[in-house]
C-alpha cells in the first residue's frame, strides 16, 4: 500500500464521491469498508487499491490504518462509529478526520484531546459542509468583534438533496429536539424551540429554526464565545407542526418507527445527481454581538454540500500528508485558519 489517505466507508454516497474526485485530481487513496464485494467493484472502477476492515473488528482496522497517514472516516451514523475508529487511530498513529455534523461526536473526540496529543495525532472531525464553512465563518466573526459574547449562525440549501447517510442520521435524532450553548454549557431545548427571520443576502428574510448543529461544540472551541445557536432554513408551516407534535416526538425514537423510516430512506435515491449538485449552492449567515449591543454580520456562499464535503475532505487530508497538522482535537479553523473555506473554488464571503 502506497496511498497515504484511507477513505473508510468509501462505497457510500459521499465516500464514493471522494474517491471519484480523488481519481479526477490524481490523488492516490486507499479504499476501505466492511463489504469486500463492493470494495472490489469500486477498486476496479477507479483503479485504487482497497483493504476490507470492519468496525466490529478493531484489529482489522488497525491493520488497515497501519501504513497510512490519515483516514477520512465516512461510515455513519458517527455517534455509533467514531470512537472505534478514533481508538484505532490512536493505536496506529494515524490522523483522524471525518464528515460528521453530530455534536455528541465532537464532544466525544474533544474528550480524547490529551490522548491524541500524547500519540502525536490530530483529531479533526467535520471536514465537510459539517462544519468547515460555518466554523470558518464563526472564526471570521470573532476576529471582527473580539469581545463578542453571543454567536448565531444559520444556513440554507438552494437545490440539491440529501444522501441516505444524512437522512438516516436525521431520522435517528429527530426525536431529540435542539441543542444550544448558554453561558458556556450545552443546553437541550425542545424541537423548533426558537425561530428567526434571516436575510441570507437577497433582501427576502427566510424563516429559520434552531437545530442541534455541531457548531455549538466546534464554534465554542474555535472562538470561546459562550452563547451559541445555529439555525436552519425551515418553512413556517412545518415548524409550527413540529412544535405541536413535541409530545409525540419520543415515539419517533422507538425501534419500529426508526426501522420504518430507514426502510423508506433506502428506497429513495442515494443522493443528489451530478446536475443537482452542479446547480445547487449553500448560503450561510452569521452574527456576533456583545453585551452592550454591538453587532457584526457576515455571509458565506459555497458550492453544494456534498461537493464541498468531498473536495474539502480531500484538501484537508492532503494538507495533513504534507505535514500541516497540530496534535490534539482541532476544528477546521483552529487547524487551518478562518480562510480555509475560501480555498475552495466557488466560495465567497461578504461582510455587513
Amino acid at each position: 500500500m502506497t496511498a497515504q489517505i484511507l477513505v473508510y466507508g468509501s462505497y457510500g454516497y459521499t465516500g464514493d464521491l471522494i474517491a471519484r474526485f480523488a481519481k479526477e485530481t490524481k490523488v492516490d487513496v486507499l479504499l476501505s469498508g466492511r463489504n469486500a464485494a463492493r470494495l472490489q467493484a469500486q477498486s476496479e472502477r477507479y483503479g485504487f487499491s482497497h483493504v476490507p476492515a470492519d468496525l466490529s473488528d478493531p484489529s482489522s482496522l488497525r491493520k488497515a490504518l497501519r501504513d497510512v497517514e490519515v483516514v477520512i472516516h465516512c461510515a455513519g451514523p458517527f455517534s455509533a462509529t467514531y470512537e472505534t475508529m478514533a481508538r484505532a487511530c490512536l493505536d496506529t498513529g494515524t490522523h483522524y478526520t471525518d464528515i460528521t455534523g453530530e455534536a455528541e461526536v465532537y464532544e466525544g473526540l474533544w474528550a480524547l484531546d490529551a490522548e491524541a496529543k500524547n500519540a502525536g495525532i490530530m483529531l479533526l472531525p467535520g471536514t465537510g459542509f459539517d462544519v468547515v464553512p460555518s466554523d470558518c465563518l464563526a472564526a471570521h466573526l470573532k476576529d471582527r468583534l473580539p469581545d463578542a459574547t453571543h454567536l448565531e449562525l444559520a444556513f440554507r440549501g438552494r437545490g440539491g438533496g440529501v444522501s441516505h447517510g444524512t437522512a438516516k442520521t436525521m431520522a435517528q435524532n429527530i426525536h431529540r429536539g435542539g441543542l444550544i450553548r448558554r453561558d458556556g454549557e450545552l443546553v437541550p431545548v425542545p424541537a423548533a424551540w426558537k425561530t428567526r427571520e434571516i436575510d441570507f443576502g437577497d433582501g427576502r428574510p427566510a424563516h429559520c429554526m434552531v437545530i442541534p448543529w455541531g457548531d455549538v461544540v466546534t464554534a465554542y472551541k474555535s472562538t470561546g464565545i459562550p452563547n451559541i445557536m445555529v439555525y436552519m432554513g425551515f418553512p413556517k408551516g412545518p415548524a409550527r407542526m413540529l412544535r405541536m407534535a413535541r409530545p409525540l416526538l419520543p415515539i419517533l425514537g422507538t425501534r419500529p418507527v426508526q426501522n420504518m423510516m430507514k426502510k423508506r430512506i433506502e428506497a429513495a435515491p442515494a443522493g443528489p445527481d451530478d446536475e443537482a449538485r452542479r446547480t445547487a449552492r449553500n448560503e450561510l449567515w452569521g452574527e456576533v454581538r456583545t453585551d452592550d449591543g454591538r453587532t457584526s454580520v457576515s455571509r458565506l456562499y459555497t458550492p453544494e454540500g456534498y461537493t464541498l464535503t468531498a473536495r474539502m475532505s480531500l484538501l484537508i487530508a492532503q494538507k495533513i500528508c504534507s505535514g500541516e497538522h497540530t496534535p490534539g482535537f482541532q476544528t477546521p479553523s483552529t487547524a487551518y485558519g478562518k480562510d480555509l473555506i475560501l480555498e475552495l473554488s466557488g466560495t465567497e464571503r461578504q461582510d455587513g
